[in-house]
């Protein structure tokens, strides 16, 4: 486990140093600079956000891209807004999570069994990374993803997410996105999917609470060792 750590800490600091999308950098950084006005008095961190969470976690679930105000201002991947708000909240009451609020990176937020990370690294203008720039951050993705070797379960967060892991993870034929449905990989872990906690989604009631806590049951169950079902 130590190992495990080291490396994952290595990876993490190369993540934060990247510059290889001048597009990313440079909102990024002007977001950091500028501020919300609610968050004039925060150090904005300004960077891109490596993954968070439990090295020896079961259960990993991949999102789309770090919020503008959420991630990129406190250095940690959903927190600081509303999407973490439900994400860290359904966790807690599916015993992933020792809390149900994620506020900032000194918050006492402890994952247990998961793993939370994101498909691209930093906060795209309006949340719309490039094809160019997911496939630039991909090789961060496939390698923090092979240092949680006890991965039983992979939960997408979008159809965006579900489309980079169908890549990373070479799945043929391409699976069709719908919430709550799951694909058995070869080796046995399972992707399972749900409706992005966006404010687009939980607003309009497309994403209720119940719908939410129903995939982190099933993430539990098939973390437990429950078979898999079709697609």
């Amino acid at each position: 486990m130590t190992d495990t750590l080291d490396s994952l800490a290595a990876l993490h600091n190369e993540i934060v140093a990247c510059r290889a999308c001048p597009r990313l950098v440079e909102w990024r950084e002007e977001v950091a600079r500028e501020k919300r006005a609610a968050y004039r008095e925060w150090d904005y961190w300004g960077r891109p956000v490596p993954g968070f969470g439990d090295p020896a976690a079961r259960l990993v679930i991949v999102g789309l891209a770090p919020a503008a105000h959420g991630a990129n201002r406190t250095g940690r991947v959903f927190t600081g807004d509303r999407s973490g708000d439900w994400l860290f909240g359904a966790m807690h009451r599916a015993g992933f999570a020792n809390q149900p609020t994620a506020e900032h990176r000194d918050d006492g937020l402890a994952l247990l069994d998961a793993y939370v990370l994101a498909a691209v690294r930093c906060p795209p203008p309006k949340n719309r990374p490039t094809t160019e720039e997911r496939d630039r951050c991909r090789p961060f993705l496939e390698r923090e993803l092979a240092l949680l070797p006890r991965t039983r379960v992979l939960l997408a967060l979008g159809g965006w997410a579900l489309g980079v892991l169908a890549s990373v993870e070479g799945m043929r034929p391409r699976p069709k996105f719908g919430h709550g449905a799951e694909f058995e990989l070869p080796d046995g872990r399972v992707v399972l999917c749900s409706y992005h906690p966006s404010q687009q989604n939980t607003f309009t009631g497309r994403l209720t609470q119940p719908m939410f806590d129903a995939v982190f049951a099933r993430a539990r169950e098939l973390v437990e060792g429950g078979q898999a079902g079709s697609a």
